[in-house]
């Protein structure tokens, strides 16, 4: 659904954070370079069009990734790939959090966005030449592109994931994921509607793109919308008193729905002191259901 470390190349390390590159991103930069080759007189000018695209998509992931940093969250992980980039961010399991690490990175965007524009309508008249005026102009429209399309409330586009966050404060986490979801797909059916409206204007790899990332955008409406189902069962069900995760600050679920990665038999960490007491193995650290955090038991108990 989402992309992964499988089949990408490590690129560098910055601010803790790793970055990584999928191969199949060379495939459509060829494809985009020659496909815009014939918009300017030398071939050096699509290359740096499409780094550039790469350095704006790059930027917009580091400012989730460090805005989920800075409310106390995990991101050390970010995947660049065909559609786009994913900054794998874990922040804590606040509406506050959650909406902060999301905005952050259209509103990178949104900071280059007057730069850019000044740029782009100044380039003719500071007599550039018209490589570099048509350079700085499909950069600009790269950077609108990019935030209009991101900023659509449709799960799990930056806009849709926005949604959620601020739906979580009046409706809860499992309700808000829910109506985010159904958002998402009924933007799915609005998408596939201009693709069929448009598909004997535009190229047909235009189209084929749009059909890519219908796919994309069900796929993980899917996923959220079961994750939503999850949700709303644990919410019901009851906890244990005297414990809370240390990161997250919720108590554990009571009952053995902790699994034993020896004898992969169930069990209640938090009645055996982290001990599987099926075959004895014990645990160093213990997930939270809630947040995915790791952490002592003991930490757990202090709380």
């Amino acid at each position: 659904m989402l992309p992964t470390r499988q089949g990408s190349i490590h690129l560098f390390r910055l601010a803790g954070v790793d970055v990584y590159l999928h191969w199949s991103w060379f495939l459509i930069a060829l494809y985009g370079i020659q496909s815009r080759r014939q918009n300017y007189s030398s071939f050096l000018w699509p290359v740096l069009e499409y780094l550039t695209l790469f350095l704006i998509v790059l930027m917009h992931e580091f400012g989730h990734a460090l805005a989920c940093r800075q409310v106390g969250g995990k991101a050390d992980q970010i995947v660049l790939w065909p559609l786009g980039g994913v900054a794998y961010v874990a922040p804590p399991p606040r509406p506050g959090a959650v909406l902060w690490s999301i905005a952050a990175g259209p509103l990178v965007n949104v900071a280059l966005a007057p730069l850019l524009t000044v740029l782009a309508f100044g380039a003719g008249s500071w007599g550039l030449a018209p490589d570099a005026c048509a350079f700085v102009q499909t950069v600009c429209l790269m950077n609108w592109m990019l935030l209009g399309f991101n900023l659509l409330p449709i799960f799990p586009l930056d806009g849709g994931q926005i949604l959620q966050a601020l739906l979580w404060f009046m409706l809860g986490r499992a309700r808000s994921l829910m109506v985010a979801t159904i958002v998402g797909f009924i933007g799915v059916a609005g998408l596939v509607a201009v693709a069929v409206a448009v598909r004997n204007i535009v190229p047909p790899s235009d189209t084929g793109w749009i059909v890519i990332i219908c796919l994309f955008i069900v796929l993980n409406c899917w996923r959220g919308l079961m994750q939503a189902r999850v949700l709303s069962k644990m919410a019901k069900l009851p906890r244990r008193a005297g414990f809370a995760c240390p990161a997250c600050g919720q108590p554990p679920i009571l009952g053995p729905f902790w699994r034993c990665d020896g004898c992969r038999k169930a069990f209640d960490p938090f009645e055996t002191a982290a001990v599987c007491p099926h075959c004895g193995k014990q645990f160093p650290t213990t997930g939270c259901p809630e947040c995915g955090r790791k952490n002592p038991i003991q930490q757990w108990a202090n709380q």
